[in-house]
């Protein structure tokens, strides 16, 4: 890999990484439903009218906008409005990774092998100590909203898989475009349209930034980055960068939020971090032991 692609990858985790504080900052103004529906609505008009549709069903378009956005976004600010931090919410949607795993192994019987059974056990040693602090440091309901949205993330990945090699851009842009109505909806239902307007039109500098920032660098600019180093590069070699994320997270919620970094907090992200590294790096690591000997 290049040298000035590594650096770009290391750039697109850290926006990705910075977006649960800007998540945070949208959330004081704005509410879960509201902040997700003017998400996807920016993120596919007007580009709706520019990039071609993927060549795939509409039905299928409409399935992967419900699980990879309505449900894993809903979860993931809910979460955060219900008292879920920034930094911790970095950590934990990384699990995402070993849901995926599970529901593959017993919906597209993939084997399970050693290496991703230690790495969910040590992972899970961290996210225990996370719960070990509930109602102290962050809600219950905070905590089970954030594990529903890495499960749904988990979901929508194993539904993505099922889906032939198309133009993921597209895809994301189509996908939102199926988002954003049911979402509407949605916020409708919760907040009230007196409430939306209201926040809509008095919203602040910060709250706009907000909604800004989650569009276009997080999921338009990011997304189309990463996409293009996926297409460069194998995955093998491209993945692994995303263990970056939490780390840019707890930091950048540390550094702007003033979240407190406790030794249990440091702990529990040493242990999830070492379990996804040792899930995605350490099979790559024995086959060329392997080859080798």
């Amino acid at each position: 890999m290049l040298f000035h692609d590594r650096i770009f990858a290391v750039f697109i985790t850290a926006i990705w990484g910075m977006n649960f504080i800007v998540i945070h900052w949208g959330l004081k103004e704005i509410s879960p439903q509201t902040l997700c529906w003017i998400r996807f609505f920016l993120a596919s008009t007007p580009l709706i009218f520019f990039v071609k549709r993927p060549l795939l069903s509409i039905r299928v378009i409409i399935i992967f906008g419900l699980l990879m956005f309505v449900m894993q976004f809903t979860f993931l600010f809910s979460a955060m409005k219900e008292g879920m931090t920034a930094g911790l919410a970095s950590l934990l949607m990384q699990t995402q990774i070993f849901f995926t795993s599970f529901l593959a192994v017993i919906f597209l019987e993939e084997r399970i092998d050693k290496w991703q059974i230690i790495a969910t056990i040590i992972s899970f040693l961290g996210i225990f100590l996370v719960g070990k602090h509930l109602n102290t440091y962050i809600s219950l309901s905070g905590f089970l909203l954030t594990m529903a949205a890495a499960a749904s993330w988990g979901v929508a990945n194993l539904y993505t898989k099922k889906i032939n090699k198309t133009n993921m851009f597209s895809l994301i842009v189509w996908g939102s475009f199926f988002a954003w109505p049911p979402l509407l909806l949605i916020s409708v239902i919760s907040d009230g349209s007196d409430k939306i307007i209201y926040s809509i039109s008095h919203m602040s500098l910060l709250s706009l930034f907000s909604i800004l920032y989650i569009v276009y660098p997080s999921t338009i600019l990011a997304f189309t980055a990463w996409s293009k180093l996926l297409s460069k590069y194998p995955a093998t070699m491209v993945v692994p960068y995303t263990l970056l994320v939490p780390i840019f997270g707890l930091l950048s919620s540390a550094i702007f939020l003033r979240e407190p970094l406790p030794c249990w907090k440091i702990i529990a992200a040493v242990l999830v971090i070492s379990g996804l590294c040792i899930n995605i790096l350490a099979p790559r690591v024995y086959l060329r032991l392997s080859v080798i000997r």
